[in-house]
């Protein structure tokens, strides 16, 4: 099934009915030949109400949403994929009062729509990097200047733990980036992050912060010293290119969603995360390529309230 749109009404239009949603989503997640969700099993009976798996083993029923983060949904389909499009299209995303005035929806429908989503962008298996990785950790939270005095935190500063949220970033040269929301930066987190997402044959790039020191026992490292004014050392030696990703995540952040709790950040994380990988691809390209992200990601309502 073919999908060449180029905006939301194209993606309504196309979408015009859910046996239509259903048919593309059944050739994205299986191409052709459903697969039993329960036991893997490839092949299955057609049911009059989707589908019953072929094993004598298995047996089981299910539908093209079973083992997805839309199964048991009680919303459209079709506006589950405006929801995606708009999500994966949007460079800086979209709130969910936007999106509920957008589809004629609850607000809270849309937030719980786009948490979802969100949670289908988190890599199931990421692949350690390689080459020229910059790492760097930002604050999320605002500046203290800029609040309100009833809510000014007390010994708040640009790298602070009272009222911010910390971001841990590695970003591989011309390649992907990598988020992990944590409660510090000390050496230990930073040191466990490295050697469990970088190769120890890579070349890493950081500022001087003293979470770093230690890291040239297994990595080839370079520092740059932001302190002294010095953002590019010599060669392609900086870190640039994450810092140009936080820019990206706290426009967003500021323009668009305006305050993220601590509690959901790192799925805004993965989110920006998603765009920020797929960024040389068509909108249209980027769309299809996240259903092939929806298995096994369930994310119910009380589990995002808890």
């Amino acid at each position: 099934m073919t999908t060449n749109f180029k905006s939301l009404i194209q993606v309504l239009d196309f979408f015009k009915n859910e046996e239509t949603c259903i048919q593309y989503l059944a050739e994205q997640r299986w191409g052709g030949t459903p697969s039993c969700p329960h036991c893997g099993n490839v092949g299955a009976y057609v049911t009059n109400r989707g589908f019953k798996c072929k094993a004598k083993e298995c047996h089981k029923k299910f539908t093209v949403t079973s083992g997805t983060i839309l199964e048991n949904t009680k919303i459209e389909l079709r506006l589950w994929f405006a929801t995606i499009y708009l999500a994966t299209a949007h460079k800086k995303g979209i709130s969910s009062h936007q999106l509920s005035r957008d589809l004629n929806i609850t607000q809270k429908t849309a937030w719980f729509l786009l948490h979802r989503v969100r949670e289908m962008f988190k890599i199931s298996a990421p692949e350690m990097l390689d080459g020229t990785v910059e790492i760097d950790e930002t604050f999320v939270g605002g500046k203290n200047k800029n609040r309100h005095a009833s809510k000014k935190a007390p010994k708040s500063q640009g790298r602070s733990h009272v009222d911010k949220t910390a971001v841990v970033g590695l970003l591989q040269r011309d390649g992907n980036v990598k988020t992990f929301v944590v409660e510090n930066t000390n050496r230990e987190t930073l040191h466990t992050i490295m050697l469990e997402h970088v190769k120890p044959e890579a070349k890493i790039v950081t500022d001087s912060f003293r979470g770093y020191n230690g890291l040239s026992a297994t990595y080839d490292h370079v520092t740059v010293k932001h302190t002294e004014g010095n953002y590019v050392t010599e060669g392609e030696d900086h870190t640039n290119c994450i810092e140009g990703f936080w820019s990206l995540l706290k426009r967003g952040i500021i323009g668009i969603y305006h305050n993220v709790s601590p509690k959901h950040l790192h799925r805004y994380c993965h989110e920006f995360g998603y765009r920020y990988n797929t960024r040389k691809i068509a909108d249209v390209t980027r769309f299809e390529d996240a259903f092939k992200q929806v298995d096994n990601k369930r994310l119910t309502y009380s589990k995002l309230i808890s």
